[in-house]
């Protein structure tokens, strides 16, 4: 072989190996560079999982919260809410603040995730627009639970002051009863006494009247009572007045058909048969033997 021919070879050679050198060297750079940035994507897709994860965490607190046609926080009827004191009051107060609570744990939680999202240095559009729906979702639980609160602050206020009404009306009605009870004890009652002609004169309930030299006397009612002498009787609750002795007489105006005299032992009933014309003298003046 001429010596140019093996020159030029030897050339050649040496080129090839340094292209291939470069080349080996590039190669390992890249290769490098992949493994790196394969490592990087891995990464970047665990925390996007993660990211993800919190978000369906988050999403799925918020749905357990009492929210819902069934939930005791939902809408009623007006009959329903108008219950809503005392007990039932309490007890939706306590639903709402549990609600709150969830609420704020999820604000919580939200806050985090953007934190830990912007730290990590994902930026993927798609997990941003959940993270502003979970916000949005948030507002609105919040806007329901302010309108919740509002609405339970407004029927205890109309609930109390229904209970003041109904009150204010059971006392209406018991005075308006009283008034009628003592109305009618008032026209039903009629007021009586008891006695021997010397006691009747004596109080100064009768007098005698007429006769010649003392004799052949009358005894008229002086009409001049002192009801602190006089008996009540309530005749719609009780129709018979007891006077002792057998021979009894009603010296007051009572009609004859109201009244009978029932011998009874050693004593006379006077039962009332018709206490609506009985009472309409008030005064019984019964004078005994």
């Amino acid at each position: 072989m001429k010596r140019p021919t093996l020159v030029l070879l030897i050339a050649i050679i040496a080129v090839l190996l340094a292209t291939t050198g470069i080349f080996y060297s590039k190669y390992r750079a890249t290769s490098a560079t992949l493994a790196v940035s394969k490592t990087s994507e891995e990464s970047v897709q665990s925390r996007y999982g993660d990211a993800v994860s919190a978000i369906a965490e988050i999403q799925d607190s918020l749905n357990a919260l009492p929210f819902g046609n069934t939930s005791p926080l939902a809408p009623r009827d007006l009959q329903m809410e108008r219950q809503i004191s005392g007990e039932h009051r309490h007890e939706a107060l306590e639903r709402i603040a549990i609600v709150n609570a969830g609420i704020a744990r999820a604000k919580e939680r939200i806050n985090e995730l953007e934190s830990q999202v912007r730290k990590s240095g994902v930026k993927v559009g798609g997990l941003q627009k959940m993270i502003a729906n979970l916000k949005m979702n948030v507002a609105d639980r919040e806007q329901t639970v302010a309108m919740l609160t509002t609405r339970v602050d407004s029927l205890q206020t109309e609930v109390t002051g229904l209970q003041t009404t109904v009150q204010a009306n059971r006392d209406t009605l018991v005075v308006r009863d009283q008034a009628l009870e003592e109305r009618r004890r008032e026209l039903g009652t009629v007021f009586y006494i008891v006695g021997n002609k010397k006691d009747l004169q004596k109080s100064g309930v009768v007098a005698p009247k007429g006769g010649v030299l003392g004799l052949g006397k009358t005894l008229t009612l002086t009409k001049k009572y002192d009801d602190q002498l006089f008996t009540a009787l309530d005749t719609d609750q009780e129709t018979v007045i007891h006077a002792p002795g057998t021979k009894v007489k009603i010296l007051s105006d009572q009609p004859a058909g109201s009244y009978e005299l029932v011998p009874n032992g050693q004593e006379t009933e006077i039962h009332i048969t018709d206490p609506v014309a009985f009472r309409k003298v008030k005064h019984v003046v019964v004078v005994t033997s």
